[in-house]
C-alpha cells in the first residue's frame, strides 16, 4: 500500500516540526493509504503513526469509512487494487499494488478475478489454477483457501451476487467467514469457509412449507445471498451472522401498496430486456434503460432506477424508493454494458453502477438513507480504465491499521 506515494522531503521535514498533538489531528483527516504511505517518509511520522492511542483512533474512524475497490484484469506481476473512498479530502484513487503479496502463492502468468473484501481481508480466484486465495492487505499475507466440497472452480463460477466476507471478531483480528449459495441438483446449498477453522462447511437448506419469518426476530442481523433470478420470484438464502441455521427465502413483489401508482407501471413486474437488476444484503435495484437516438443504436440511456427491500415476513420485495428525476438528470450518461453492486450497512444503502461506453468505464455511486428518504451521489473523479477489463468491484468496510 505504501507505492504510488511521493511525499518531497524537504515539507515533509516542515511538517514534522509542528506538535505532536496537530500533526496527529492533522493525520486523522487523511485516508489510511494516505496515512500508511507516510509512514516510510521519516522516523518521526513512523513513531506518531505507530502509536497505540493513534492507532485506536484512526481504526475507529476509518470503520465507518466506506471504500469501493475495483480490480483490472492483469497479469499476476502487475496486479493493483484501485480503491476510492467517499471520506478522503483528496478526492481521488488510490492505486494499491498487491504483486509482491501474491509472490508466495501464486505464479507470474496466473490472471486473477476479485471477488470480495472486508476490512482488511480480500477474496481472488485464480482462473488458471482455479483457486481462491485471501489477501491480508496490511499484514502483507496472502493464503490459499482450501478447495470448497464442489472442488476447483473457474472465476466464471464466481461472479455472483450469492456470496458474502464476514468479518471475524475481534475487529482487526484477520478471522472471516466465506459463505456462497448455489443449487446442488437443483437443491439450495449454502457453503462456509471458516478461516479460524481453514475448513468448510455445508448445509442442504430444507424448506419448510408455510415456513415465515419476522424482521425482528428471524431477518435482522442476518447475511442473505441471492440464488436465482426467476421469471415471477427470487430465490435468496438468508443466514446468520455468527453461524449458518439458514432458510430459504422465495421473493415475488408486494402487489398489496402501489402507493398511488397503478401495478403495472412497477419495474419489479416487468422482464423485458430494458431491465438491470442489481442484488445486495437484502435489497434489489432495478435499472431501467431506453434506447439511444437512431445515430447511436446500441447507445443506452439510465431511464428509472427502483429500490426494493424485504418485507417483514421476509416472502416478497416491497418498494422502498424512486431515485429523484433531477438526479437521474445527473448520471444519465450513454452506456454499451452497465453492471453494478449494492450493500447496505447503518441504514445507508450504497450502489455502484459500473458503465462502459466504446471501451471507457464510468461508476455511479449512489446512496440511499432509509432513515431520512434521501437520495444523493458520491463524485467520482476519473478512473482511467480506459481499454481496461474489469477483474471484479466490491464495496468493503473496516479498514484498519
Amino acid at each position: 500500500m505504501e507505492e504510488h506515494m511521493n511525499y518531497n522531503s524537504s515539507d515533509s521535514l516542515g511538517f514534522c516540526l509542528l506538535p505532536s498533538e496537530l500533526i496527529q489531528s492533522i493525520l486523522l483527516n487523511l485516508a489510511l493509504p494516505e496515512i500508511v504511505g507516510l509512514k516510510l517518509v521519516n522516523k518521526t511520522l513512523a513513531t506518531v503513526i505507530s502509536d497505540r492511542s493513534f492507532v485506536r483512533e484512526c481504526n475507529m474512524r476509518s470503520s465507518s469509512a466506506s471504500w469501493l475497490f475495483v480490480f483490472k484484469k492483469r497479469w499476476s506481476k502487475d496486479a493493483t487494487l484501485m480503491g476510492f473512498t467517499d471520506q478522503s479530502m483528496s478526492n481521488r484513487w488510490f492505486e494499491i499494488s498487491i504483486a509482491k503479496i501474491l509472490e508466495p502463492v501464486v505464479s507470474p502468468g496466473e490472471v486473477l478475478y476479485f471477488l470480495t473484501a472486508s476490512g482488511n481481508t480480500f477474496l481472488f480466484a485464480c482462473n488458471k489454477n482455479k483457486e481462491v486465495i485471501v489477501v491480508d492487505l496490511m499484514a502483507k499475507r496472502v493464503k490459499k483457501v482450501p478447495p470448497s466440497p464442489l472442488g476447483p472452480r473457474g472465476t466464471s463460477s464466481w461472479r455472483r451476487s450469492g456470496m458474502k466476507l464476514v468479518p471475524g471478531r475481534p475487529p482487526g483480528s484477520g478471522r472471516f467467514r466465506f459463505l456462497f449459495a448455489e443449487l446442488v441438483e437443483e437443491r439450495p446449498t449454502l457453503f462456509e469457509y471458516d478461516s479460524e477453522t481453514d475448513d468448510w462447511k455445508t448445509a442442504e437448506v430444507e424448506e419448510i412449507e408455510g415456513h415465515s419469518q419476522s424482521r425482528g426476530e428471524g431477518l435482522k442481523g442476518c447475511v442473505f445471498l441471492h440464488l436465482v433470478d426467476g421469471s415471477q420470484s427470487n430465490t435468496i438464502i438468508s443466514c446468520g451472522s455468527e453461524s449458518l441455521n439458514p432458510s430459504v427465502l422465495r421473493l415475488g413483489f408486494n402487489r398489496g401498496d402501489n402507493r398511488g401508482r397503478e401495478p403495472n407501471a412497477r419495474l419489479g413486474w416487468d422482464r423485458s430486456v430494458d431491465l438491470i437488476r442489481v442484488y445486495g444484503d437484502g435489497h434489489l435495484m432495478i435499472i431501467k434503460s431506453k434506447d439511444g437516438d437512431a445515430a447511436r443504436k446500441r447507445t443506452r440511456f439510465l431511464e428509472r432506477i427502483e429500490l426494493w427491500g424485504l418485507s417483514e415476513d421476509g416472502r416478497n420485495w416491497e418498494f422502498v424508493s424512486e431515485i429523484p428525476r433531477n438526479l437521474i438528470g445527473q448520471i444519465g450518461k450513454p452506456y454499451g454494458v452497465l453492471m453494478g453492486c449494492l450493500q447496505e450497512r447503518g441504514g445507508i444503502i450504497r450502489a455502484c453502477l459500473v458503465c462502459n461506453w466504446e471501451g471507457a468505464w464510468d461508476m455511479i455511486w449512489l446512496s440511499y438513507d432509509k432513515a431520512r428518504g434521501q437520495w444523493a451521489c458520491v463524485p467520482m473523479p476519473d478512473s482511467k480504465m480506459k481499454g481496461s477489463n474489469l477483474a471484479g468491484i466490491s464495496f468493503s468496510m473496516g479498514l484498519n491499521l
